[in-house]
């Protein structure tokens, strides 16, 4: 499995970064529980350099095979995600990794993964995108899980000024919410999302709209190209064009925010794009 970059989460201004360490570095009480609950010991650990959300974040060889490993502190403002991760994951089977066990041990929360053997996505890849395309529509036939989720109408709130408007992005179906292309993995002719921690309930075209944003950010697509890709999505067509003119405005607003004055690169292209579909959609 091969974790996600993303320092920021779509619909929140929770932009806290986290340290890196590696495993060697955890507690020899975090080691003995974890090669116990894998019943051998890890021979090998290679930290994955990508990813801003978690403070252990590796590849754990046994002498079987591999584990992806994402760990926190307990006393970590997000350890929330950790757990939300592993509540999560028995509804989105075939969609996701699987998730192999959680375990709280010595102050730290871990979280194991079967490791896939994958790449990012590429949003300027047609085929990347047809299984995009795939991996969304399934995700739109899952139903959503009964536990405690965000709620697209408290999540972007801030950003929008007329309740009315607000209230229809609620809905019942489970959304993903952080379409980074770096939480896609292609395998073998599929995409896996990764990276559930801000998974929502909420209006059903509520992703296909949030990943026009992210192929916009690509650099390959314009606008109207990004929204002919999210239209073969079945959820968009489900989409009031007047709500989504709302919400893409909301975008705009949120991202203006996180950018503020001097925004890293990476919040920079995201925030360009947000602006971007928001002026596209106004334009209409």
């Amino acid at each position: 499995m091969v974790p996600s970059a993303s320092g920021l989460t779509s619909g929140s201004l929770d932009t806290v970064t986290t340290t890196r360490i590696h495993w060697a570095d955890l507690p020899d009480s975090v080691h003995r529980a974890v090669a116990a609950r894998l019943g051998m010991p890890v021979l090998a650990a290679e930290t994955a350099s990508a990813g801003f959300n978690s403070e252990i974040a590796a590849k754990l060889t046994t002498s079987t095979g591999a584990v992806f490993v994402k760990g926190m502190q307990l006393s970590h403002p997000r350890v929330w995600t950790q757990r939300r991760e592993a509540e999560i994951n028995p509804y989105v089977e075939g969609l996701a990794p699987a998730l192999l066990w959680h375990l709280e041990v010595d102050d730290w929360s871990l979280v194991a993964f079967e490791h896939v053997e994958a790449r990012h996505a590429d949003y300027r890849q047609a085929g990347d995108l047809e299984l995009m395309v795939d991996a969304l529509s399934r995700l739109g036939r899952t139903p959503c899980p009964p536990i405690e989720l965000r709620r697209a109408e408290q999540r972007w709130a801030a950003y929008v000024d007329d309740p009315g408007m607000l209230a229809r992005f609620a809905g019942n179906s489970l959304l993903h919410t952080d379409l980074n292309n770096e939480n896609v993995l292609i395998q073998r002719g599929r995409a896996l999302l990764v990276d559930w921690a801000w998974a929502t309930r909420g209006a059903p075209w509520i992703d296909a709209a949030l990943w026009v944003i992210w192929l916009i950010a690509a650099g390959d697509h314009s606008p109207a190209e990004a929204e002919a890709w999210a239209a073969r999505l079945p959820a968009w067509r489900l989409g009031d064009p007047t709500v989504v003119d709302v919400f893409a405005q909301a975008q705009a607003r949120m991202w203006a925010d996180i950018a503020g004055d001097d925004p890293d690169p990476w919040t920079a292209d995201l925030n360009q794009a947000a602006q971007q579909w928001a002026r596209f959609r106004g334009s209409r």
